[in-house]
């Protein structure tokens, strides 16, 4: 590693300077040239695709490159050389100077240890006081975070915390001993949209206790919008713009900048509306149910309990439609799928395809492309074998493949070549053409675009449209993106802990929905205009999702529900909401529909 040497000291109001920073690994550049200055009190966004440096470039300002890395240049905090600083010193400075976010707070706390321990480590690590003293303050951190319960919830360990309980005991680590920075990698990328929002909601706060400056490093410029008031766009290793966040957003002066923008699908910007034509179903969904036996025990096993992952949805979709499915983590859309998927009669409810029971041999009907690309082709396979499997499991002539390449915009002669020899883009696209081989009348699309970069997930949604106006096919849209689904969906279905909650055309649900979890998504959508971002008035939910091992009575969105908190009706407590027309092609399973109608999107 080597420093930059005579540099003119830092100005007073900077807490971390970066200079002309290079990192490359093998030879292979990653960081090139980078400069930038986070001041006093600043947030500062870092955007760009994968691979563009962003994480490269924090990691290197806290002294956490392997000792693979070849970094030169400069970065300076406080005054301190990070880059070649020995050991002690970067101790002295990380947990005190500075403090890290990671991405994965699951891999980020030590899975033997309970979070209260780790948490008073950190404070041990940088403050004169006693093992007590220190647990005290790690309760006390957990409390501010919102964690509730705190005490005992010092005592739990990682596996023991939801994804967003984790990020929150991951902020109050960094924040133990109010560091002058804070380094946030991609904080709420795991995250589902409503715990994301509750993060964020924390970040602020964190920010505004601490006094703290904050480099936020994301891919949605959301999120950026909401918070930072600079920000640097980074591409191919380098900072290719800078300036203040409305400036960036409001008039970008790199193509690349533009580029990135305009790829961004938005919730506040419908798309033409379709007009579907009125025929029979391709899909059928009423009262669907499943459950899982839960059991305990590693030799013995012994039933302990059910999982209630579906109970109760309805879903139909008519050929040339798409309906988008929605919810949180945990509520039920991927079970949903594979009870379509399996094509036999489902434990409880009924399913139709095309108007008759599923079988085995509805299975040319309905095909499914799946969210990783990569691991849902087989690396053995050439492109063109893994197109025509299908066809070959069908017994169906296997040839077109070219025409049907050329058709998803790859090269007929890619057929020839193997998955790892493609982009993330270009394995979705194999995978399309796969499940298009035995043309399908229904294509169950679960997360196509959730693991890729936004330009080339503008690009992949470009190309479903086309592929279902040109070929009259019917999706099942499932994604956690509203804005996603807003681009792409007729119609939309809201799930919440297995059931359907609400259901209408796109612009009715999301510019007047009628449940109030459906608002509550929608309100923790990032619009990526910072003006409108951060007037926008918000209905934060509490809390996560009950757990689905019980089978709940009354409403089981009540423990998170703002109505329910004013009204305490009985009714939610002992009667399970049944949907009912709440307006034209609108459906709702909500005691009360009319309060929870908000009005359009604010901003």
């Amino acid at each position: 590693m080597t420093a930059v040497k005579g540099l003119a000291p830092v100005p007073e109001d900077v807490v971390l300077a970066v200079h002309e920073l290079n990192v490359s690994f093998a030879g292979q550049a990653v960081v090139r040239g980078v400069n930038w200055e986070l001041r006093r009190g600043e947030v500062l966004g870092v955007v760009g695709e994968s691979g563009s440096g962003k994480s490269v470039t924090v990691l290197a300002a806290m002294g956490l490159l392997p000792a693979t890395a070849t970094v030169e240049g400069s970065v300076r905090l406080g005054g301190v050389e990070v880059v070649g600083a020995d050991t002690g010193t970067l101790v002295r400075l990380r947990g005190a100077k500075v403090a890290m976010i990671f991405q994965d707070p699951l891999s980020a706390f030590t899975p033997v240890y309970r979070i209260g321990d780790q948490i008073a480590e950190a404070v041990l690590a940088h403050r004169d006081v006693s093992r007590k003293e220190a647990f005290a303050r790690a309760v006390e951190l957990l409390r501010l975070v919102g964690i509730p319960e705190a005490e005992r919830r010092a005592q739990a360990y990682p596996h023991e915390f939801s994804g967003g309980m984790r990020q929150r005991a991951m902020i109050a680590m960094a924040v133990a001993n109010d560091p002058e920075v804070i380094l946030a990698d991609e904080p709420t990328t795991a995250l589902d949209v409503t715990v994301q929002a509750q993060v964020l909601d924390l970040l602020r706060t964190a920010r505004r206790e601490t006094g703290a400056a904050m480099v936020l490093v994301s891919h949605d410029l959301g999120v950026i919008a909401g918070l930072a008031d600079r920000v640097a766009v980074m591409h191919a290793g380098r900072v290719v713009e800078q300036g203040t966040a409305e400036e960036v957003f409001g008039r970008p002066r790199e193509p690349y900048t533009r580029s990135l923008l305009a790829a961004v699908p938005r919730l506040d910007v419908a798309p033409e509306p379709r007009v579907v034509a009125d025929e029979p179903a391709v899909l059928e969904v009423g009262g669907l149910g499943k459950t899982f036996p839960l059991y305990q025990g590693k030799v013995f096993k012994r039933r302990v309990g059910t999982v209630y992952a579906v109970d109760g949805v309805d879903l139909t979709i008519r050929p040339g439609e798409t309906l988008g499915l929605v919810g949180e983590s945990g509520s039920g859309k991927s079970t949903t799928l594979f009870e379509i998927m399996g094509l036999r009669r489902p434990e409880t409810g009924t399913i139709r395809l095309f108007g008759r029971e599923p079988s085995a041999g509805a299975r040319r009907d309905v095909q499914i492309v799946f969210q990783d690309p990569m691991s849902s082709l087989d690396p053995r396979m050439t492109v063109g074998e893994i197109v025509a499997e299908p066809l070959r499991t069908l017994g169906l002539p296997r040839d077109g493949i070219g025409e049907l390449l050329e058709q998803v915009g790859l090269k007929a002669e890619h057929a020839s070549r193997f998955p790892h020899e493609f982009s993330g883009g270009q394995r979705q696209r194999i995978g399309i053409a796969r499940a298009l081989s035995v043309r399908p009348g229904l294509v169950v699309l679960d997360e196509p675009v959730s693991a890729l970069d936004v330009t080339v997930q503008a690009g992949i949604l470009d190309l479903l449209v086309r592929l279902r106006d040109e070929l009259g096919l019917a999706y099942l849209f499932v994604s956690h993106d509203l804005a996603v689904v807003r681009q792409i969906a007729d119609r939309v279905s809201v799930m919440y802990l297995g059931r359907t909650v609400e259901t209408g055309d796109t612009d009715t649900v999301l510019n007047r929905p009628f449940h109030p979890y459906t608002r509550a998504l929608i309100d923790a959508v990032p619009v990526p205009d910072p003006a409108r971002e951060r007037a926008r008035k918000r209905l934060l939910l509490a809390g996560d999702p009950p757990s689905p091992f019980e089978r709940h009575t009354g409403c089981p969105f009540r423990s998170r529900c703002p109505i329910y908190g004013i009204k305490r009706d009985r009714r939610c407590e002992s009667e399970r909401p049944v949907p009912v027309p709440a307006a034209a092609g609108h459906v709702v399973a909500c005691h009360f529909p009319q309060d929870a109608q908000a009005g359009p999107i604010p901003g």
